[in-house]
């Protein structure tokens, strides 16, 4: 299964409310792109909702393959290994990453129990990802490698739509002496036949190392 986050870059957010016995959880999915920033909206969440008893949270950064994959969880005063742990296992059993989720919770008055919460806190982070989902907001994260492509900025708009159409994934075009596209797409003997192709065999490719990209299914 590939790597999913939400659609929109850094920023992007799903939220959802579920009640059991009368608590109240609030859900934030919140798409980041580091520690730091998993952490600033944990205190959003403190700040915003900070009537809530509980300010539970899990996040997961980095692909599931890569060996420095950071991922970290906190019960925020709920009983150990009731409602971090289940929320981090829920992002990871749906293979979301580059995301942070937060559950506040409004005790409603009804103790749950361990396993009623472990069950509420990771529901909630469920259905979040399932309303996600639902809205169209989930895209798949792949480690891609990346190459540069210099043209003449006359050719330039009429290769990159060319390729763009060709399904190759164009992440930005820098404008200088020339206009350098960056790229990444199929295999790379592929990627060269069809550079190839539509440069008339003028254009050639640079290999500009790799990065987790945005693919469309």
């Amino acid at each position: 299964m590939p790597d999913l986050t939400l659609r929109g870059g850094v920023g992007a957010r799903i939220d959802t409310e579920i009640e059991i016995k009368r608590s109240r959880f609030l859900c934030r999915l919140v798409r980041v792109d580091g520690e730091a920033e998993a952490r600033s909206v944990v205190d959003a969440a403190r700040r915003e909702e900070w009537s809530a008893r509980h300010h539970c949270s899990a996040f997961v950064i980095g692909a599931a393959s890569a060996p420095d994959q950071l991922r970290r969880s906190n019960d925020d005063g709920e009983p150990s290994g009731t409602a971090g742990r289940p929320m981090l296992e829920a992002l990871s059993g749906r293979e979301f990453i580059d995301s942070v989720a937060v559950v506040s919770r409004y005790f409603g008055g009804v103790l749950l129990g361990a396993g009623g919460l472990v069950r509420a806190y990771s529901d909630s982070v469920l259905a979040t990802i399932d309303e996600a989902h639902a809205r169209g907001r989930v895209v798949a994260r792949e480690r891609r490698d990346l190459y540069t492509l210099a043209l003449p900025h006359a050719d330039a708009g009429r290769i990159e739509a060319e390729l763009r159409h060709r399904g190759v994934n164009i992440l930005g075009t820098a404008y200088g002496s020339r206009a350098v596209i960056t790229l990444s797409g199929p295999e790379r003997s592929e990627l060269h036949e069809l550079i190839a192709a539509v440069t008339a065999g003028g254009g050639v490719l640079e290999a500009a190392g790799h990065e987790l990209i945005d693919v469309e299914p």
